[in-house]
């Protein structure tokens, strides 16, 4: 009977086996580090192998033997599969598989769909993320940076022209300008420079923004300078 699968959020990561022939073995991501090089061969031989069945009347010392190698190596690999899970996985699952194999193919199927599914929504986030004018911009980057960080940690890697090209792209309708201005750019931006020369140009924009409300207060002024003065001490609406 397969033991209940906590809903504990874990995530997975995947190594490569020692020879280039050999399928990726999926860890989950509580492995600190990659399986050793002997450890790597020994599981993978391990999960495609079952344990030597032979009859008493074809029993011999080399079958003895070859069966008592294949448990003791079954040992250590559930073992260490074991030592490596959180806590709250240890005690789920230190009992309820009686081999490394039937205890890995369940991780196994757990944790590939989770890291899958997790895997497509980042994606789909950073698709789908659309930077507004209602917001600073500045910080509409650093949520987007957020999202690569969490891509990245996920094995999705997305090189630094790549993520300034995206910032560029996802910038508000206001920014239009500004945007082409920095496409048509020769010289390319690291992540830090687009940074600052968006922080600049927000900055710059407050001021104009400032500037226009003074300007706007110094028209109302004169105007009602140049009204007649019985006119002044009207309510203006």
């Amino acid at each position: 009977m397969d033991a209940p699968i906590p809903a504990d959020g874990s995530g997975a990561t995947v190594v490569g086996v020692a020879s280039g022939s050999n399928p990726p073995l999926l860890l989950p991501q509580v492995f600190a580090h990659p399986l050793p090089l002997f450890l790597q061969q020994l599981l993978f031989h391990i999960l495609k192998e079952d344990c030597p069945v032979v009859s008493e009347e074809n029993m011999t010392t080399e079958t003895v033997a070859a069966r008592e190698a294949w448990m003791h190596s079954d040992f250590l690999c559930k073992n260490y599969i074991l030592s490596g899970l959180a806590d709250s996985l240890y005690n789920v699952y230190c009992t309820a598989y009686a081999t490394s194999k039937q205890l890995w193919e369940t991780l196994e199927k757990k944790y590939k769909l989770e890291d899958a599914g997790t895997k497509k929504f980042l994606v789909g986030k950073f698709l789908d993320y659309k930077m507004v004018d209602t917001k600073l911009v500045v910080n509409q980057m650093e949520e987007l940076q957020i999202i690569i960080s969490d891509l990245h940690s996920e094995g999705l890697v997305i090189n630094e022209p790549f993520q300034v090209v995206a910032v560029i792209e996802k910038l508000p309708p206001s920014w239009k300008d500004f945007k082409n201005y920095l496409k048509h750019k020769r010289k390319e931006l690291s992540m830090e420079d687009l940074a600052l020369r968006l922080r600049i140009e927000e900055d710059n924009r407050k001021g104009d923004k400032v500037s226009d409300r003074y300007e706007a207060k110094a028209h109302l002024a004169e105007a009602l300078k140049s009204q007649p003065k019985k006119q002044q001490g009207k309510k203006v609406t």
